[in-house]
């Protein structure tokens, strides 16, 4: 059996790992912006336009199931996925992983969508902006009503920083400790993220939490329908689906 996982999370790497032990055929697909995993199987960046598109990736390369652990974020890609693999009645799984909650000592400020984010955030001085690469006109905006941006993503900015925004590229995971010291440093009045769920950057809310600093909690988008056996909420579920499926072709392929 060959899988295609669509990654580029810590989640998807865990997945592809633990598939690729149990001696099953893993094709591994990542955007590339920031870097490539290392994994024993192939490894392709960049998306699937150049290969014909996803279904065509799927038929030419013989998938016989797709596992997708993008980011929750990753709305269109995602959709992409469950169309394609109703098009080839391929199996889909999907691994969502579960948003952060609202701790005691939390100061949220829940937003649902970019206009209301640059609303909140114009209204502090020092804010630090966690949401990834931003757009050219989102970030000048910040930057006109701001004393002090700190603006930290895990590749190059694509947006031209004014002169009162500092860029800092860092890659989780981050620890609690390094995160309270780089806010307390920085005089940070304000955190700014999405509500990306997950372990790798989870010390910035509680460090913000220790130092009293409001969030401003980009909600996630509306979810893709999809059939509720393709979701899971645990990675140990989604690879006992995957596992028992592969069972299933290698004795069909042996009769």
């Amino acid at each position: 059996m060959k899988i295609l996982i669509l990654g580029g999370t810590a989640d998807a790497r865990k997945i592809a790992t633990a598939l690729i032990e149990e001696n099953i055929a893993v094709i591994y697909s990542v955007a590339g912006l920031v870097r490539l995993p290392q994994l024993k199987c192939p490894v392709i960046s960049g998306g699937f336009s150049k290969e014909g598109g996803l279904s065509h990736f799927l038929a030419q390369q013989q998938i016989q199931g797709v596992v997708d652990a993008t980011h929750p974020y990753a709305i269109n890609m995602s959709q992409q996925a469950l169309l394609s693999c109703g098009q080839l009645s391929l199996p889909y799984f999907c691994f969502a992983r579960p948003p952060w909650q609202q701790q005691q000592g939390d100061n949220w400020i829940s937003v649902d969508d970019w206009p209301a984010l640059l609303t909140a955030c114009v209204k502090f001085d020092r804010p630090f902006l966690t949401t990834g690469q931003l757009q050219q006109s989102a970030l000048a905006k910040i930057a006109r009503h701001s004393q002090k941006v700190v603006y930290r993503t895990a590749a190059p900015s694509k947006a031209l920083l004014a002169e009162n925004v500092e860029w800092i590229k860092a890659i989780g995971p981050f620890v609690l400790a390094q995160e309270q010291a780089l806010m307390q440093r920085l005089d940070i009045d304000v955190l700014v993220c999405k509500n990306a769920g997950g372990e790798a950057t989870i010390a910035k809310l509680a460090a913000a939490r220790v130092l009293k600093i409001p969030v401003i909690m980009l909600q996630r988008p509306p979810l893709v329908e999809m059939p509720q056996e393709c979701e899971y909420t645990e990675i140990t579920a989604l690879l006992a689906s995957v596992k028992t499926l592969a069972k299933r072709f290698d004795e069909e392929s042996k009769e």
